[in-house]
């Protein structure tokens, strides 16, 4: 599944779906919901959602294939709002501000993501294979990198924007706030002078 919207406010057509399949997809989304409110998204498994739901373990699994799937369309509405945002919306985080105001833009909003969907991201990533290949984060990673390149940073831009990527992954912030208390505002500062010394170092 791809989060990444092709233009501003044009998401693609889903296919057709009969009422009955669409009633029991709410019906599943939401009851994952609800799950998730009570037991966290670690406690979100595919037996325990048809349960709730009152379905068949099979129509969980052929409505969503997997468990990261399931993760991955609970995340969807989400994910394509941020991409959006910093795609598409308006400036610092969006096109129009200088390549340094962006980066330091898209960090601080990466990082009140994280705080606000972290858990059911760290799932739906630990629950996948291949997690930095995701259309997300590789989206994430080009961003970035398109970001350094237009601010004149020439070492190498696309390993320098992994080694970025990595100081915003939703395991390492979520262990820093809730293991370290660190605030999520001393998060974004952190950011902040990190990709200013990278972008005027060079």
């Amino acid at each position: 599944m791809s989060f990444i919207p092709l233009r501003p406010g044009l998401t693609p057509e889903p296919s057709p779906e009969r009422s009955d399949a669409a009633r029991n997809r709410e019906r599943l989304l939401k009851a994952a919901q609800e799950l998730i409110e009570e037991c966290g998204a670690q406690g979100l498994t595919m037996d325990r959602l048809a349960e709730h739901a009152g379905v068949g373990k099979g129509t969980v699994f052929r409505r969503f294939g997997s468990r990261a799937g399931l993760m991955l369309t609970l995340l969807s509405e989400s994910e394509a709002a941020f991409q959006a945002r910093f795609l598409f919306g308006p400036p610092p985080l969006g096109p129009g501000a200088p390549g340094l105001e962006r980066l330091i833009a898209f960090g601080a909003a990466r990082i009140a993501y994280v705080m606000e969907f972290g858990e059911l991201v760290l799932a739906a990533e630990n629950a996948a294979r291949g997690r930095f290949e995701a259309p997300p984060a590789s989206l994430w990673h080009r961003h970035i990198e398109v970001l350094l390149q237009e601010e004149g940073f020439q070492p190498d831009p696309w390993l320098m924007a992994g080694s970025l990527s990595a100081t915003l992954d939703p395991e390492r912030l979520l262990t820093l706030v809730k293991v370290h208390g660190v605030a999520p505002e001393r998060l974004a500062a952190s950011w902040r002078e990190l990709v200013t010394r990278v972008v005027r170092g060079a």
